[in-house]
């Protein structure tokens, strides 16, 4: 019986997922963080994404494909993204801005795994 109710549970999963995903929606919830809260390098390369650079590393601003639908589905160029300094990386670290043509912006820390959405 338990397993039957599991198994029906999965199927349903599977079933919404895509659906969910055709209508634009996110694979997985995005929850939101007010800008106050993000670390400060995140602060500081939002008011460049404002201002409109300079950026400091080359790939900032190239398109964000957003393969993995971790965000709204838009059309390819919407989104772009950004570098957040990781004190201590000799790299780009794992931090990110993705800014939408909307003027959205999502914070990742995990190198595009989980997004929030900043509340500005």
């Amino acid at each position: 019986m338990i397993a039957r109710a599991f198994a029906a549970l999965v199927v349903a999963f599977c079933v919404a997922l895509p659906a969910a995903a055709q209508r634009g929606l996110p694979a997985g919830p995005i929850g939101d963080v007010p800008l106050a809260e993000l670390p400060a390098e995140a602060r500081q390369a939002i008011a460049l994404i404002h201002k409109g650079g300079p950026y400091p590393y080359a790939r900032d601003g190239v398109i964000f494909s957003n393969r993995e639908g971790r965000l709204p589905r838009q059309k390819r160029g919407y989104y772009h993204e950004y570098t957040v300094k990781t004190p201590g990386e000799r790299t780009r670290g794992a931090r990110r801005i993705v800014a939408g043509a909307s003027g959205e912006l999502f914070y990742s820390d995990d190198h595009y795994n989980h997004f929030r959405r900043i509340r500005e």
